[in-house]
């Protein structure tokens, strides 16, 4: 092993980076990684994110688990992310495998090959990476001889896509389970020269709450196409999988020595998770169904890992991290004393994730006391009526208030997030986002006109386009078709031309693929297997994005993208995800939806009375809300 390492290292450092674009990407030896005895550690992994390392490297995800498995003197883990193309053609064209940044390991030589699933169109690039790193792709064909891959993120809460090709699936949050698997394969590895057998490994891993082994489990289809059952084919696998979840995050491990990388990545930044979870309820909102309950981390433990964090990394922004950070219980608070404490230092505070209606003026002066990040909030529709159908609970004047106390605060650009498509939408819903940015934009006029906004003002709108999700309310509803889409597009193009204002807007294309893998079934994996094989990779990347072929491999494995995408399915039939239990009920799921359609609004419950989605009962975790001072705990 140590012999082909060395090679790897040599031709790489001599031969290819000088070749190559930003070879920092490659080279593993930044600030705070962790080097580790590849002879003397028993279990090794490779944590591999299925996009550029910049984007990967901004993941916090990444960063609690490296720092948590390293921690552990048995397991070592390491970084392997997608190469970029001029890189994979220089490892193709020398014939050497994918490997990791530290040790420059090929991605064969580990135990355990660990995906993270955060978007759908990045399923092609995990397809390229196992045959970068030598490893093949449907799980069937591996031997014993061949690293476990396994995979969990939000897009595994519908794992059905990628069961040809992932081993297992973590269904929820991982510090725990994934501890545990490694500690199974430790034990079997004991037990037996070289790795484990996979039969046995499998069958082990199975008894692990939370984890899904997809080859334990058998998929009958209807005449129309639509799965009629999931039956398990072992007696010790459940019927349906049931999430994992951290109850208390106080007693978790959180990084505080994150890797700095030597380039410039996405979020270059400390990052600072406030809480886990939002049950706002949005309805169009995976995110906010499958990370269900809330759970706060208390301020004295977020000031102690700050004060680690600004000593063992340079950067000079703070982002409070969560689904809604202004939605943490002692916001305000929190930022006054976290600016106290390094407002000296030049480290200034950014909220990446704000609602409307926790936003205040308070808020934004505490906000830009060092400098002004940028500033975003997300009405997601333009009407009062279509945001009572997604369950927005926001109103216009909520949305003018905030932004009003922005512009008051000195701020001169703000950001609106929007999305088109949505279930029940009109013309009118159309216009209402033209309305609320033209108003924003004369808000901030006026403020700049008494002389409080020296800059120009910029109101940039963003749309995304609707996409149904498994496990929310709307996981029953079709997408718009892709002209619709595109016609929605144009119509809001001519009515945003405005000097202070920027429209910009996504692929209904690649959002209409994002669509058909987020509710498909294990059918698509040919259509996947398909379109890598004509050249689809980076799909995400407009550069990249080939449509033609896609829709070429659907064409030859038989299957209707439309059929998946935009069709409206209805309760009658079993979904390809009912066999996975994010602990909010189905029942639940329809009765948000039906109350969509009527549009009556659901009340958040952290404030009001139990909304009844099964989470808490389901897992066995209360609500936990530390934020204020002492721990609330709301048992359902």
């Amino acid at each position: 092993m140590g012999g082909l390492r060395l090679p790897l290292r040599s031709i790489l450092t001599d031969q290819i980076l000088s070749k190559v674009t930003k070879p920092t990407r490659y080279i593993g030896t930044e600030w705070n990684t962790v080097h580790k005895s590849w002879e003397k550690t028993p279990v090794k992994m490779a944590f591999a994110f299925p996009d550029l390392y910049e984007v990967g490297m901004s993941h916090l995800g990444l960063r609690i688990l490296y720092g948590l498995v390293n921690e552990q003197p048995d397991f070592l883990l390491e970084r392997v992310f997608a190469p970029w193309v001029d890189m994979e053609e220089e490892l193709r064209r020398r014939g050497l495998p994918l490997f990791s940044l530290e040790s420059y390991a090929p991605l064969r030589e580990f135990d355990l090959i660990g995906f993270t699933l955060q978007y759908e169109m990045s399923y092609t690039n995990i397809l390229n990476m196992l045959d970068l790193g030598q490893i093949p792709l449907r799980s069937a064909d591996r031997t014993n001889d061949d690293p476990l891959v396994i995979a969990g993120g939000p897009c595994a809460f519908n794992p059905e896509p990628l069961a040809d090709f992932i081993d297992c699936f973590v269904i929820g949050e991982g510090e725990e389970v994934l501890l545990e698997i490694l500690g199974a394969i430790r034990e079997l590895k004991s037990s037996r020269p070289g790795r484990p057998d996979r039969a046995v490994l499998l069958r082990r891993l199975a008894k692990i709450p939370g984890v899904y082994i997809p080859a334990f489990y058998q998929v009958a289809y209807g005449e129309n196409g639509q799965v009629e059952e999931v039956k398990a084919r072992e007696p010790m696998v459940p019927p349906r999988v049931i999430k994992r979840v951290i109850a208390d995050l106080d007693r978790v491990y959180f990084p505080t020595r994150p890797i700095v990388p030597f380039m410039e990545i996405v979020h270059d930044r400390i990052m600072l998770e406030l809480f886990r979870g939002c049950q706002r309820g949005c309805r169009f909102c995976q995110a906010g169904m499958i990370y269900r309950p809330v759970r706060e981390r208390s301020p004295e433990i977020l000031r102690r890992q700050a004060e680690e964090l600004v000593k063992s990394i340079g950067y000079e922004e703070m982002s409070l991290t969560s689904l809604s950070s202004g939605d943490y219980c002692a916001i305000e608070s929190l930022i006054k004393q976290l600016l106290n404490d390094y407002e000296k230092d030049g480290i200034s505070i950014s909220l990446p994730s704000l609602r409307i209606d926790s936003f205040s003026v308070n808020l934004a002066q505490e906000v830009q006391r060092v400098r002004k990040s940028g500033l975003t909030f997300a009405p997601e529709a333009g009407t009062q009526r279509l945001r009572d159908v997604i369950n927005k609970n926001v109103t216009e004047d909520d949305l003018l208030q905030a932004t009003n106390a922005a512009f008051a605060a000195g701020w001169s650009a703000v950001k609106l997030y929007f999305m088109v498509g949505l279930p029940t939408e009109e013309r009118a819903d159309l216009d209402g986002i033209a309305d609320i940015a033209l108003r924003v934009a004369d808000l901030g006029t006026s403020w700049q006109k008494r002389g409080h906004i020296k800059k120009r003002i910029q109101v940039t709108v963003s749309t995304s386009c609707f996409v149904p999700k498994a496990h929310t309310p709307f996981q029953w509803e079709g997408q718009d078709p892709i002209s619709v889409l595109q016609e929605k597009q144009d119509y809001l193009r001519q009515k945003l031309r405005d000097k202070r204002i920027t429209y910009n807007w996504h692929d209904p294309s690649l959002s209409f693929l994002e669509a058909v893998f987020a509710r498909g079934d294990r059918r698509l994996g040919r259509v996947l297997t398909a379109a890598w094989q004509k050249g689809c990779k980076f799909d995400s990347w407009s550069e990249h994005f080939k449509w033609d072929y896609w829709m070429a491999a659907f064409a030859e494995c038989g299957l209707d993208p439309v059929w998946y995408a935009q069709r409206r399915i209805p309760y009658s039939e079993r979904l390809p995800w009912d066999h996975i239990d994010s602990g909010v009920s189905k029942r639940y799921l329809q009765r948000e939806h039906e109350q969509a359609l009527a549009g009556i609004v659901t009340a958040d419950c952290r404030y009001d009375a139990c909304t009844g989605c099964g989470v808490c009962p389901t897992l066995e975790v209360d609500v936990q809300l530390k934020g204020g001072g002492q721990t609330a705990a709301l048992s359902r």
